[in-house]
């Protein structure tokens, strides 16, 4: 048995109103994988910040190689070799990629306070071909993709040579052919006797990459287990305290012949040309394909956050001109957008702020704002979509990543949209949460809503789309009907096929 490297032992950490950690107890032991697994706001992000210094525990000690320590800062947790990578991205966006992955260790040259870019450029190139990526070092990472973006900080954790990294979701934005080359390298870290926490909510991934697994519910410990002694089902059970036997729900609606959004001939100089697109009421359209086949981009033109410089765009039959998405939010659509932090939430308000938001419009009489009204319709959200909180004045950067989404969620279900878009609408959250997530999708096509989604995730796209549209080079190369397959035909394969347009 290797030896341990790290031991939590019975940490506690409070909030006002709010127990985060119940006496909750963690080891790793050198060249491991141990995955840390649970719902979203079961303690995982509370644990690992009080590891690295970002909370104070209430209770409980920390020994790292034996010693017992207690950081104040994560600078301070790194200088003791414990690197992270985060779930939600930390890269400076003005800076090309080559400064981001070095920045505050900066090379200097043979000549004092001279910094060596040319030695740094190199070493970022050597970084970026053990994960097989031919980026140009010189990039802006503000023109990246959110794949490019996160392969980036994996690069910037490994670069910092530490003997224990957190890894954070860390393949929740890249695709499934970037993995296998990023799984190697965790497989090298660990010949070198680096320690990895693996927080995913991708079981197929832990069952593939990790060691061990500890499973935390409701802030509390349920238990430590081989991973040779343990299911997916097991793992999912003891997460959310009770089985999920099927991970989709079933369909209990019917799509309608009448279209509730029509898009045609949509053109953008340099990306899209005559693309159409129809969704019917009641109707969930998929949309597959890889990253940088204009997925996001697509439904961003539809939304009127990037301009079209043709076609036209019809909402219950009429004709409508969105050329904002205060636009696109008057003819009734609405966007849950693939990165909640920056383009979903306004982090440093209320969730009752974030929720009202899009439609602050319906809460006012003059000038002012009827915050009885408000609290009302924030209240109704955080029922109906079992959000996690304190309250609805509690801030959005306090919650969990699952609990953000569902407040996103209902800042546009708060009045009900015609069309909602969802962009990756289940990246980072817990098999318990999709679920959720994926019924409340059925509900609202039951109610003659129409759905757009858009999935990495193979099997998710599959499962909850009536109608599949496979993208490729922005341009829609492929459509797949639920009731026209069979089982057989309706594969990741047959997605992928048209995917790499083989």
């Amino acid at each position: 048995m290797s030896e341990t490297i790290l031991r939590m032992c019975n940490i506690v950490k409070n909030f006002p109103g709010v127990r985060a950690l119940n006496d909750v107890s963690f080891d790793l032991r050198k060249g491991e994988v141990h995955a840390l697994l649970g719902e979203n706001g079961a303690g995982k992000s509370t644990l690992m910040k009080v590891l690295l210094g970002m909370y104070r525990p209430d209770g409980g000690t920390i020994e790292l190689k034996g010693r017992e320590v207690q950081f104040d800062t994560p600078a301070k947790a790194l200088k003791s070799g414990i690197s992270m990578i985060h779930q939600e991205l930390a890269t400076l966006p003005e800076m090309t990629v080559w400064e981001n992955v070095w920045i505050g260790r900066e090379s200097t040259g043979p000549f004092m306070g001279v910094i060596d870019r040319t030695s740094m450029r190199e070493r970022t190139r050597k970084l970026l071909e053990q994960f097989g990526m031919t980026l140009d070092v010189n990039k802006r990472v503000g023109d990246l993709s959110v794949a490019e973006t996160q392969m980036l900080e994996i690069i910037r954790a490994v670069s910092y040579n530490a003997d224990i990294i957190i890894m954070d979701e860390p393949t929740s934005a890249i695709e499934e052919k970037e993995v296998e080359p990023f799984f190697d390298t965790i497989r090298q870290l660990k010949a070198k006797g680096v320690a990895i926490i693996y927080i995913s909510h991708k079981l197929d991934e832990i069952s593939q990459i990790a060691d061990r697994v500890t499973i935390l519910r409701d802030a509390s410990m349920i238990g430590t287990y081989d991973i040779g002694d343990i299911t997916k089902d097991q793992m999912v059970s003891r997460m959310v305290g009770r089985e999920i036997t099927d991970m989709y729900p079933p369909k209990t609606h019917n799509v309608e012949e009448t279209p509730v959004f029509e898009a045609h001939g949509i053109s953008k100089p340099g990306m899209f040309e005559n693309v159409n697109l129809t969704v019917r009421k009641g109707e969930i359209v998929g949309i597959a394909g890889l990253m940088g086949a204009g997925r996001s981009e697509l439904v961003e033109t539809l939304f009127g956050i990037r301009q079209k410089s043709g076609g036209e765009i019809k909402v219950d039959g009429k004709t409508v001109k969105i050329k904002s998405p205060g636009d696109a939010i008057k003819h009734g659509l609405a966007i849950v957008t693939e990165d909640r932090k920056v383009k979903g939430l306004v982090l440093c308000r209320s969730v009752l702020e974030n929720i009202s938001l899009a439609h602050l419009a319906r809460y006012c009489f003059a000038q002012f704002i009827l915050k009885g009204k408000e609290k009302k319709k924030a209240d109704e959200m955080i029922t109906a979509l079992k959000i996690k909180t304190a309250g609805y004045g509690a801030l959005a950067n306090a919650l969990s990543g699952g609990n953000q989404q569902k407040v996103v969620l209902g800042k546009w279900l708060s009045s009900p949209p015609k069309l909602l878009i969802l962009d990756e609408p289940t990246r980072g959250i817990d098999v318990g949460a999709k679920y959720e997530i994926y019924k409340l999708m059925t509900k609202l096509a039951s109610e003659g809503m129409g759905i757009i989604m858009i999935s990495s995730e193979l099997p998710e796209v599959i499962s909850m789309s009536d109608r599949l549209i496979v993208m490729r080079d922005y341009k829609i190369k492929g459509e797949l009907l639920q009731d026209e397959l069979s089982q057989s035909e309706l594969t990741q394969e047959a997605v992928m096929r048209i995917a790499f347009g083989e």
